[in-house]
């Protein structure tokens, strides 16, 4: 039985944000995966779709149930290479993910998927009879700066995703410099909370201390929207 988690997201002004990461530090932990000086790390993602852009509409149409592909790296490392599906019930999430090298990656995006050879009941083996079914291509690369904050009691973490860009028509996950637009305004970011069973009473209390929107942004969908 697929398990899910919670998973609640806000728009706040950077200002806010300053406040509410110092009172989160007094009790929650950095993401130990933050290489980078101020504790941040960027994620790329490449999003996948098929010719009828089914996951996009139905973001858009607020499907109960539905699920989306991508791959995902972090500061342009290609020794660390993710393939993830993310499922998606009203405010709950569950993610299923694997490791793949940067040759399987390369046969993904150039639609090769033929050439994969796969054994075993794990994602990859789903993504590529899923595409059997249902063909999948590349459909949006998104980029963003994180900073995460970790609490061991029901696995709560807590992230500030600022400077997210929609990469247009280039699909080349390591390219550094390709050409991005931002969606988002410069002084906001968004703040996601995702916890288990429930959000200890100690986070729930700071998080109402700065003024937020909740709202149902999604990355992928904004993204696309501008193309």
């Amino acid at each position: 039985m697929r398990k899910y988690r919670n998973e609640l997201k806000f728009y706040i002004n950077k200002k806010d944000a300053e406040i509410l990461k110092k009172h989160l530090a007094l009790l929650m932990d950095v993401d130990k995966n933050s290489k980078n000086s101020d504790n941040t790390y960027l994620i790329r993602s490449l999003y996948f779709d098929d010719a009828d852009s089914t996951a996009y509409y139905e973001k858009l149409d607020g499907i109960e149930f539905r699920k989306k592909y991508r791959i995902r790296i972090y500061n342009f490392d290609d020794s660390f290479i993710r393939l993830e599906c993310k499922h998606k019930h009203d405010n709950k999430t569950s993610k299923d993910q694997i490791l793949i090298d940067k040759d399987i990656c390369s046969k993904i995006i150039e639609g090769r998927i033929n050439e994969i050879d796969v054994s075993g009941d794990n994602l990859l083996t789903r993504f590529v009879l899923d595409n059997n079914v249902r063909p999948l291509k590349p459909s949006i690369i998104v980029d963003y700066k994180r900073l995460a904050y970790t609490y061991p009691v029901s696995d709560v973490r807590v992230t500030f995703d600022s400077e997210i860009k929609s990469g247009l028509y280039n699909y080349n996950l390591f390219d550094e410099d390709a050409t991005t637009y931002s969606v988002i305004e410069e002084d906001g970011l968004i703040l996601e909370v995702k916890f288990n069973e429930f959000l200890p009473e100690s986070i729930a209390i700071i998080l109402t201390t700065i003024p937020s929107i909740r709202q149902a942004f999604s990355k992928f969908a904004m993204c696309r929207s501008i193309k």
